[in-house]
């Protein structure tokens, strides 16, 4: 623990206690936390003074370590099979459902462990940490084969009752924080939810409310698919509150997105826009652009894409904080090989690729710059995000499979990537055109296949033979 200020996560492995026991402590007032923008966090040095005022409590009371129900003698009496003595150094209680036994260190510390099958008849043998006395190593093998029977048995699992508003803050500080690098996002939208839902207990809120707070968000002003963006987030969320046992259900199941095609913009820049945007563009803009175009990059990677991460050599960019949380590799074309290196002889090497003169930062936005160029080479419609849809379907228009698109743009799925590859409306024009176009004679054909089974011959110059045509 070096830092001055533990979060729920940092102090729950220190203790080697679930994330969910430290919030119990803390609503019970059990445990010396403060609150920092409404998020739990604990003093280093209240936390030390704390364990040693309760370092004898922490295995003996109920607090912290629940005590059987019976006495240990009694419990023995109802389901001790046999004590066994495996060496000098080792002892074994058999209870039928698991075992517990014990261990001495080099030093001569005895160490409890205990000995059980999981829900897949997999054997497991663990140490139990800190535990002093056989009646907690018993606690916990109990606790063990309950979880397992749960799993088993979900219908038979309890709910945990909590609202919603503390679920929402748990979900923000041990989820989202730790698996998504938008957690800022989903820390924003469930912030308005909880607003919304007040104080309702997570596992009863019903869909019609669900519903109210679509309506309340479009009568503010937000688009349809940002909407979707919300009940996205909140079905995640409840997906995870379903995993952490707090309820049984999630209602966002039995309310509808809008349809995606309602706000599905379709945006290509045409090869003549490009030439009067890259003209109109600043100095320090017309790189990003035809990295963007070129990469098909997200704008968040090309503006924080540091040096580091690029070899001209190998014509290599590594990304490795992207949307997904996934690192992959881009490939580096001429064009941008020479921007590049363009970039690398007129000034000096700096941490970021592209960085502002004025700050000594990054750029973090790029909104007026982009809109002022728009504006002065006479573009309308055109959003940054737009230069990435322009890379995909310009893969699409030379040939370029959806598979190897998906990997270069990063997406988990190719129905993501399919959104990204719509082509103009000129490409449209020019392919419903061949259809006007005279099929080939028979002799044209006849040569041309001949022209491609012989690019087609291997080393040994064998000639090539077609099963679809014979040559008289």
């Amino acid at each position: 623990m070096n830092q001055s200020l533990l979060t729920v996560k940092e102090l729950s492995s220190f203790l080697h206690v679930h994330p969910n026991t430290v919030y119990k402590w803390t609503d019970e007032k059990k445990i010396p936390f403060i609150k920092i923008n409404g998020l739990v966090r604990f003093k280093e040095k209240q936390i030390e003074d704390w364990q040693d005022r309760n370092e004898s409590q922490v295995y003996k009371s109920p607090s912290f370590l629940p005590n059987l129900m019976i006495s240990l003698p009694e419990f023995d009496k109802m389901l001790l099979k046999g004590r066994s003595a495996l060496s000098k150094n080792s002892k074994r209680w058999n209870y039928g459902f698991g075992s517990v036994y014990t261990r001495k260190t080099k030093q001569g510390k005895v160490r409890w462990y205990i000995d059980y099958r999981n829900e897949n008849g997999e054997r497991v043998q663990k140490v139990v940490k800190n535990a002093q006395t056989r009646d907690h190593a018993v606690i916990e093998l109990r606790e063990k084969i309950a979880e397992c029977f749960m799993k088993d048995h979900p219908s038979q699992q309890k709910t945990k009752k909590v609202k919603f508003s503390k679920f929402a803050e748990m979900y923000i500080e041990d989820y989202a924080k730790v698996n998504k690098a938008s957690w800022k996002d989903d820390e924003y939208r469930i912030s308005k939810f909880a607003e919304f839902f007040g104080d309702i207990y997570l596992d009863e809120l019903p869909p019609v409310a669900i519903e109210k707070f679509k309506m309340e968000r479009l009568k503010q002003g937000a688009e349809k698919s940002t909407v979707n963006r919300y009940l996205t987030i909140l079905k995640r969320m409840y997906n995870v509150a379903i995993e952490w046992g707090y309820t049984k259900g999630n209602p966002v199941n039995a309310v509808k997105s809008f349809p995606k095609a309602d706000k599905l913009k379709e945006r290509i820049l045409p090869q003549d826009e490009e030439e009067r945007l890259l003209e109109a563009a600043s100095a320090h803009l017309k790189p990003i652009i035809i990295m963007a175009l070129n990469t098909g990059m997200r704008r968040g990677e090309i503006l924080n894409l540091k040096w580091n991460d690029v070899n001209l050599e190998a014509k290599e960019i590594k990304l490795v904080k992207t949307k997904s949380g996934r690192s992959r590799i881009v490939d580096i074309n001429s064009v941008l090989l020479k921007e590049l290196s363009g970039l690398l002889k007129t000034g000096k090497k700096q941490d970021f690729v592209f960085l502002n003169p004025k700050t000594g930062k990054p750029y973090n936005k790029l909104q007026t710059s982009f809109d002022g160029a728009c504006r002065r080479a006479d573009i309308k419609g055109l959003r940054f995000h737009d230069l990435r849809h322009t890379f995909a379907s310009r893969l699409v228009g030379k040939g370029v499979d959806l598979i190897k698109i998906k990997e270069i743009l990063g997406h988990s799925t190719v129905k993501i990537t399919e959104r990204y590859t719509h082509s103009d409306r000129k490409e449209k024009k020019k392919a419903v055109e061949l259809l006007c176009k005279k099929p080939d004679k028979p002799a044209e054909i006849q040569e041309n296949l001949l022209h491609i089974c012989d690019t087609k011959r291997n080393k040994k110059n064998e000639t090539a033979v077609s099963p679809f045509f014979t040559v008289n």
